[in-house]
């Protein structure tokens, strides 16, 4: 199993984080991606991941929230991190038009020239839209023929974007968001559609705990070391045997990030 996923330098692991590495590995992940959203966080996220070498990675990236923080001095500190080799994508970058934390003009520019320099530097790319799609791809289609790979994260579209995702040769992340009876029920009925060779699955951890775990954690505090919850409801919901479908996934990831 290998969560591509996990916020790892959020406060919300402040006092605990190797003990959360040591549950992840101990749950049987074999592998988790920290994700970088903005300068600082991408410096913390390499400098975790260069503690837990053939475990951990990172990627390096201005979230949209984070978008009106872009400079030439964001562009160098990204393209210094992308140098090491804890950091295997750019990104967490894209488009949200749900919480517009950052202007429209300011995403769009923020991650265009994100997608420029994961195409220069021949990386593959960890993506954001939220109710954004149409811009979200008109800014992405043009770069995909220049870049070695892409993975919508969090996934949480229609069947309409999903097929237009999977028709621009994207992977698909999934997270717990389909373990919520609220709010994941439409996702849920669209697991089958997703090709098994894009399908990736995360906790984005410390968010989206898995409403449907039993017993309840404790904590509303999502971990990646309850990745195996969720590779068991996706098989369930795919109708596929979960010990294949968790190495499957975890060779998808090991390939996009080539690792």
């Amino acid at each position: 199993m290998f969560d591509i996923g996990v916020n790892l330098t959020s406060t919300q692991f402040a006092k605990d984080r190797e003990q959360v590495v040591r549950r992840a590995r101990e749950a049987g992940l074999t592998g988790m991606l920290i994700t970088g959203t903005n300068a600082l966080e991408s410096q913390q996220a390499q400098s975790l991941a260069q503690r837990h070498p053939d475990f951990c990675w990172s990627t390096a990236g201005i979230h949209p929230h984070h978008a009106s923080e872009w400079s030439a001095d964001t562009a160098s500190t990204l393209r210094r991190l992308a140098e090491s080799p804890q950091v295997v994508a750019i990104g967490e970058c894209g488009l949200d038009f749900n919480r517009n934390f950052s202007a429209h003009n300011q995403q769009e520019y923020a991650f265009d020239a994100q997608l420029a320099l994961a195409a220069e530097l021949q990386m593959p790319v960890f993506l954001h839209c939220r109710d954004a799609h149409e811009r979200f791809m008109a800014v992405l289609k043009p770069w995909l023929p220049h870049l070695p790979g892409a993975v919508v994260h969090c996934f949480t579209g229609t069947a309409e974007e999903l097929a237009e995702c999977l028709a621009s040769g994207l992977s698909v992340g999934i997270t717990g968001w389909v373990c919520d009876e609220r709010r994941g029920m439409q996702l849920r009925e669209l697991l089958p559609q997703i090709p098994v060779e894009r399908l990736l699955l995360e906790t984005d951890a410390p968010y989206l705990l898995p409403r449907d775990m039993r017993p309840r954690p404790t904590s509303r505090r999502n971990e990646p070391c309850f990745l195996p919850h969720i590779v068991q409801q996706v098989a369930l919901w795919r109708g596929e045997e979960a010990a294949w479908l968790a190495q499957q996934t975890a060779d998808n990831s090991r390939r996009l990030f080539r690792l």
